[in-house]
């Protein structure tokens, strides 16, 4: 169902049982949760899908070792179970993650929890070996009917030096346990989006659109593409915007008095570095340590760079998150401490990101001690309006449970009953993941005429997806990109049915081009040109895409259109050494 028609649709019927607001990764999840069960489902995303901080996750898909301090264990509980069902359910793109902590010292931080339990506040302290060894034991009792990954493990300092002896030699020894990680979220999110629409047309989904007041209890739907609107009436609304609950609700709801904030957000901001020194030092691990000020910090191999972050800072307007210049350098001088023989030259920074954790309100003075748990709460919406419910906290790791309760609830209040359970529900190009890849591979390149090595590459971007994609490329002439790895036919695919309404879709969120560092001018170029056809763009109004799309690069990610430029020739002797080799 394309915008067009949407809008075509609510003119002549504007009744929907729920409209949730928000396209991030729990957006998506109580959307594809109402749709299962044949709710009328309206789901509506200011901007694109996943473009807020579900985009500026850690790519960690983790029980969250450090919330136990917090006392958060049943929070760690539910997130271990949906760890283990994410690595069965998405397996195309989130995988085991071994993590080494280095240790060093052996009492240290066994306080923090007890201070905790008592109400008190306490600036972190450096978690010693004993405090990790039983946080580290309460994680594999948790997980230990399922058994997934191996247990935790330690290792003395010589142990520890021997295999990683780029760390700061200070250590006293280190422990190594197993999580998870995500390749593509903001993909997994365009999955969970098609899983939903694919339940019928009772199931609708707009980016770019925008619900306003146009009376007390009445609404208006307004398209950001098109420029058209439609009345609408939920029966009940669900506010899922994250860090931005409180701004939608007083837009939407506005009262006479001004309620108490829900939301209390704090800024993370990551790095993604290409230093081969850096890499090597990781030996395939994650890092995970604690920076000089007690605030845990994290390095692990991403998409042949590393990721390092993250900041934990207070901010008001979600709106204006972007990585700062003090944060990068905090990130920097953490990275110089756990590995201090490690330099990295700023070129070497190639992309950087950051967003805003949808914390509930706290007055802690520690924004490392603010409560990570979700839940649900009804709110006072508009006079003679539809009821609010709005959906609080949240990690992405917890999406799936936390869209089935928000569903939960609003199914109880539309006196319906759930019919699906998505628990064991596989994702995507999760369905009937091969586990014989080369076997798998080489079926489908036997079908579509792609070398194998090209269908390789589009198992790894699209799990068994790619067999669309794959028919779609080997139906039609096809040309090469200013890429080795991609091509026309592939990215019109995307345009054609991903909703991709602008460069910044295509190239920050439906491909890694962007957070790789491989983006190149050459393929801006390329890209745009693609899209400007798909859309009918005329000059005038592909050259201001452009522009858009480099200011929000610069000014966003820290990629300016010079080192785009020094890509171009990169990217060149790139693809003659992969065409040489065949």
């Amino acid at each position: 169902m394309n915008r067009e028609e949407i809008f075509n649709g609510l003119s002549k019927s504007p009744k929907v049982d729920v409209c949730v607001l928000g396209g991030g990764i729990n957006g998506l999840s109580v959307f594809r949760e109402l749709a299962l069960q044949g709710v009328n489902v309206l789901l509506v995303e200011k901007h694109d899908y996943c473009s807020g901080a579900s985009a500026a996750l850690s790519r960690m898909v983790h029980g969250g070792l450090r919330y136990l301090e917090n006392g958060e264990f049943s929070l760690v509980r539910e997130s271990l179970v949906e760890r283990d069902r994410l690595l069965k359910n998405a397996p195309h793109y989130v995988a085991p993650l071994p993590t080494t902590v280095p240790i060093f010292d052996i009492f240290s931080g066994l306080a923090n929890g007890a201070v905790r339990f008592l109400g008190l506040t306490r600036r972190p302290s450096r978690r010693g070996a004993v405090a990790v060894k039983m946080g580290l034991g309460i994680y594999d009792f948790l997980t230990r009917k399922r058994a997934l990954m191996p247990k935790h493990a330690f290792r003395g300092r010589r142990a520890t030096l021997a295999r990683w002896p780029a760390l700061n030699p200070q250590i006293k020894s280190s422990a190594t346990y197993y999580d998870a990680w995500v390749s593509q979220p903001e993909r997994l999110g365009i999955e969970l989006l098609k899983d939903g629409l694919s339940a019928g047309p009772h199931a609708r989904a707009l980016n770019y659109g925008e619900l306003t007041l146009a009376a007390p209890g009445r609404f208006e739907l307004k398209d950001g593409i098109r420029g058209a609107s439609a009345a609408i009436e939920p029966g009940l609304i669900i506010n899922a915007t994250g860090g931005w609950i409180d701004i939608a609700n007083g837009a939407l709801f506005p009262a006479t008095s001004k309620p108490a904030p829900l939301m209390g957000g704090t800024k993370g901001s990551h790095l993604i570095i290409d230093n081969p020194a850096l890499m090597d030092a990781l030996n395939g691990h994650m890092i995970y340590y604690e920076n000089e000020d007690g605030r845990i910090c994290i390095l692990f191999p991403y998409l042949g760079k590393v990721l390092v972050g993250s900041t934990d800072i207070r901010v008001d307007d979600p709106e204006t998150v972007r990585c700062e210049a003090d944060e990068r350098d905090y990130i920097l001088q953490s990275l110089a401490f756990v590995l201090p023989d490690i330099r990295i030259r700023p070129e070497e920074v190639v992309f950087q990101f950051a967003g805003v954790r949808p914390l509930p309100a706290s007055q802690d003075s520690f924004t490392g001690r603010i409560p990570r748990d979700h839940f649900c709460t009804f709110v006072d919406g508009a006079e003679n309006g539809p009821p609010v419910l709005c959906m609080i906290g949240g990690k992405w790791t917890t999406f799936r449970s936390f869209g089935e309760m928000a569903a939960d609830l609003a199914l109880e209040r539309l006196a319906r009953k759930r019919h699906v359970s998505t628990g064991e529900r596989a994702i995507g190009g999760g369905r009937h993941f091969p586990s014989d890849h080369d076997a798998w591979v080489h079926d489908v390149a036997a079908a579509t005429g792609l070398s194998k090595a090209r269908v390789h590459t589009l198992l790894a971007r699209y799990g068994t997806d790619s067999t669309l994609i794959a028919d779609f490329i080997a139906a039609g002439t096809d040309h090469a990109l200013p890429h080795p790895y991609y091509s026309a036919r592939e990215l019109q695919f995307l345009i054609r049915n991903e909703v991709v309404e602008h460069l910044d879709d295509l190239l920050l969120r439906r491909t890694t081009l962007a957070i790789s560092g491989e983006l190149s001018l050459d393929m801006v170029d390329a890209a745009l040109a693609l899209l400007a056809t798909e859309k009918h763009w005329p000059p005038a109004q592909a050259a201001t895409e452009r522009k858009r799309f480099l200011t929000l690069l610069v000014e966003r990610h820290g990629v300016d259109e010079e080192t785009l430029s020094v890509r171009n020739e990169q990217r060149s002797a790139l693809c003659e050494t992969t065409a040489r080799s065949g």
